[in-house]
């Protein structure tokens, strides 16, 4: 693995990282300490249905045949199955008949698998009420394990291979991730602990371990946490408006309905807000981040500009990003309910009854939420990052007027980060006048 040639971030005055620490750390100490608090310690066991034995095998044999003639039901309408019919032989890897061969009828039905010879898939084993000692296989669906094993290994790779030792530090991020998620936000609030506070402190965890693992421990770093945290405060209050004025009750698809079924103590509607909250801290960080390292760049190619130069350069940068963000959150929210968005295009309703309908609004607010979220991380960070950026220069530049600079420095944000050229470029033209705004 290659060294890492990424440009350190240049130092902050003493006296910024000072008031930095000041600030993040006790932070950090206030949301371990909520971690402590919150922290499920009575979780109550999961309702189980009635346990089926899976094991694995694979399909050796598939014997396809008509299906029978539909029969007539007794309202006229036609019965029997629509196929396909047939019979599987599978050679069992587990279980009782591990290393032989059962039969299992052809999987029929909406989402029923198709197997081919050699398909390694998952068996169940049914036994007949009556007569416990028949037993029958069905096919249930594919072994997945090894593909994703792989899907996952190359994901890993091409991170490690481009992003190098920071790559390597984003993977312990998303394991961390992971972690906080599985091992606090879903067991405090299955436990019956109020979600938007739960999701609140769990995220804030993940944003601390996450931002300075994979960016390091530095004042541009802090800038991007400090940003993310406000937004998140704010995209919790602005939700809790927002569900309040619509009055949703999280009721709005099957899976929340199915949960209120299966663990009554859960609240739904603090359930939505904390889905609202963990959806909008992914592309949170992604904003703060970019625009903590844009000041500082734009700051480290031209140091003469001015604290007023800085902020609004950078928040140009933060415009376009939040412009193409905005299609990402609305696209992803209906990409992951697809099939839900086909059912109401089917409904007959007037299409402001559906708009209006518990399920959409529900994830209007979802993606109106958390833009304005993001909207607000943009000027937040931006000018925490100016401010910290300037504080030691003393100086050298005003925090609002021209810049103190020679007159060879290029004037504009974006001349700063390109190429600057030098007399013996023969496209060079000179050095641009003070009053050329043209960025």
């Amino acid at each position: 693995m290659g060294a890492d040639h990424t440009r350190p971030a240049p130092s902050a005055p003493p006296r910024v990282r000072r008031i930095l620490v000041a600030t993040v750390v006790p932070l950090f100490v206030l949301t371990v300490v909520a971690t402590l608090l919150l922290w499920p310690r009575h979780t109550p066991e999961p309702a189980r249905a009635a346990d089926v034995p899976r094991y694995h095998g694979t399909v050796t044999r598939v014997v396809t045949e008509p299906c029978p003639a539909a029969a007539e039901t007794p309202d006229g309408a036609p019965g029997g199955s629509a196929g396909p019919c047939g019979t599987v032989t599978v050679r069992a890897e587990q279980g009782p008949d591990a290393g032989r061969e059962v039969p299992a009828p052809v999987p029929a039905g909406p989402g029923a698998p198709r197997v081919e010879v050699g398909d390694k898939i998952v068996l169940v084993e049914l036994v007949d009420p009556a007569d416990p000692a028949t037993k029958s296989y069905n096919i249930a669906e594919h072994q997945r394990g090894t593909p994703l094993i792989w899907l996952a290994a190359l994901f890993a790779v091409a991170i490690v291979a481009f992003g190098r030792w920071r790559g390597l530090a984003a993977l312990g991020g998303l394991v961390a991730s992971f972690a906080i998620l599985l091992g606090f936000v879903l067991p405090g609030i299955g436990a019956g602990q109020p979600p938007l506070l739960v999701a609140i402190v769990g995220s804030a965890l993940i944003m601390f371990v996450v931002l300075y693992l994979t960016h390091g421990i530095s004042a541009q770093t802090s800038v991007a946490v400090l940003g993310t945290l406000g937004s998140l405060v704010l995209t919790g209050v602005l939700g809790t408006i927002a569900t309040a004025a619509t009055h949703l009750t999280g009721f709005g698809s099957e899976d929340a309905t199915t949960l209120s079924m299966f663990q009554r103590d859960v609240d739904l509607h603090g359930l939505l807000l904390a889905g609202i909250i963990i959806g909008s801290l992914g592309v949170l960080d992604d904003v703060t981040v970019t625009q903590a390292a844009t000041v500082t760049e734009l700051a480290h190619a031209n140091p003469g500009l001015s604290r007023l130069q800085l902020y609004r350069a950078a928040t140009r940068v933060g415009r376009a990003h939040i412009a193409s963000t905005v299609n990402t959150i609305v696209l992803a929210y209906a990409g992951a309910s697809l099939p839900l968005l086909l059912l109401l295009v089917a409904d007959s309703r007037a299409v402001s009854e559906i708009l209006t309908s518990e399920f959409l609004a529900q994830e209007i607010v979802r993606s109106a939420v958390a833009t304005l979220g993001l909207i607000a991380a943009v000027p937040l960070t931006t000018g925490l990052a100016a401010l910290v950026t300037t504080a030691g220069r003393g100086g050298t530049a005003p925090a609002d007027g021209p810049p103190s600079r020679p007159p060879a420095e290029p004037d504009a944000a974006l001349a700063a980060l390109g190429t600057r050229r030098t007399g013996t470029d023969p496209g060079w033209t000179g050095p641009r006048r003070s009053t050329d705004t043209a960025w």
